[in-house]
């Protein structure tokens, strides 16, 4: 268990001891390829020091690695800025953005899927402006008007993952509360399940509602978010968040723990239809 840029350093080092093997070559080989010593390559792998992107370039030549969309995420998570598309705008608020949630942000911009438990507010995904900005407000003590629109800002401008092509494959399950708490008050509430059924209509989201009649279920431990990876599944990852920051959970063990959890709660939740139709029912009366 590790915070993040810890956890991403170990998933890059291993997918790329992974690569090496994979083509063949001991560290010692690799590390004469491309002009370095040993221990330098064996750092890299084990995650014990970062590594630059024009490095994992050169490790990715070496081993001959031609998948385009592997080598991009790989570079995005050496902190390379020359992918295209969705990637690295948040550079611009690394001022206001702590370390942790950066990472995030660059983990949601690469992932293929992610599947996310919320037992308390509307994932940030699906949020509307107004939600965001309530709960962002109540969430951060002591916030000036200037870094509150900046989180704000932020927190909208990662929806683009959901109309990116091709798009994040969105699973969340919704505890009933998350539907019942009012955020800034009964109008605000109404437009922000509008919202959620408008987004549940997307082909690529998938949401389901666990409503108080399933009793207690697993997830009130507290939320929890699954990153997974189409090039890759060794770089999967679960992240759980707290008041003061994030943990990344990368053990295989962790995550098929948390894999059948998740599967779980889309069992005992609502199917996405008769969700839809819940949802719906409480935000015609608040």
């Amino acid at each position: 268990m590790q915070h993040g840029p810890a956890v991403r350093r170990r998933k890059l080092g291993a997918e790329l001891r992974a690569l090496r093997t994979g083509a063949g070559f001991t560290s010692g080989e690799a590390a004469r390829l491309v002009g370095w010593h040993q221990s330098k390559v064996s750092r890299i792998e084990t995650g014990a020091s970062g590594v630059k992107p024009a490095d994992v370039r050169l490790l990715l030549d070496a081993y001959a690695v031609r998948d385009s969309q592997l080598r991009e995420l790989l570079l995005v998570l050496a902190g390379s800025d020359e992918s295209t598309g969705r990637h690295h705008w948040w550079h611009a608020y690394r001022g206001v953005l702590p370390p942790t949630y950066r990472d995030f942000i660059s983990l949601e911009s690469q992932a293929s899927a992610m599947r996310t438990l919320e037992t308390s507010v509307v994932p940030g995904l699906l949020q509307t402006p107004e939600y965001a900005r309530a709960v962002t407000r109540a969430a951060v003590d002591g916030l000036d008007d200037e870094r509150l629109d900046a989180l704000v800002e932020v927190r909208l401008a990662r929806q683009d993952v959901l109309r990116s092509q091709p798009p994040l494959e969105l699973s969340a399950v919704l505890d009933e509360a998350v539907l019942r708490r009012e955020v800034g008050g009964p109008q605000m509430m109404t437009r922000q399940l509008e919202r959620l059924v408008e987004a549940a209509r997307l082909p690529q989201v998938r949401l389901q509602v666990l409503p108080f009649a399933a009793g207690a279920h697993i997830g009130v431990t507290g939320p929890f978010v699954i990153f997974s990876f189409s090039s890759t599944s060794d770089l999967d990852v679960v992240v759980l968040d707290h008041l003061t920051s994030s943990l990344y959970l990368e053990r295989k063990e962790d995550l098929q723990a948390y894999t059948e959890a998740f599967n779980a709660l889309q069992f005992h939740a609502l199917s996405p239809e008769d969700s839809l139709d819940y949802i719906a029912a409480i935000g015609g009366g608040a």
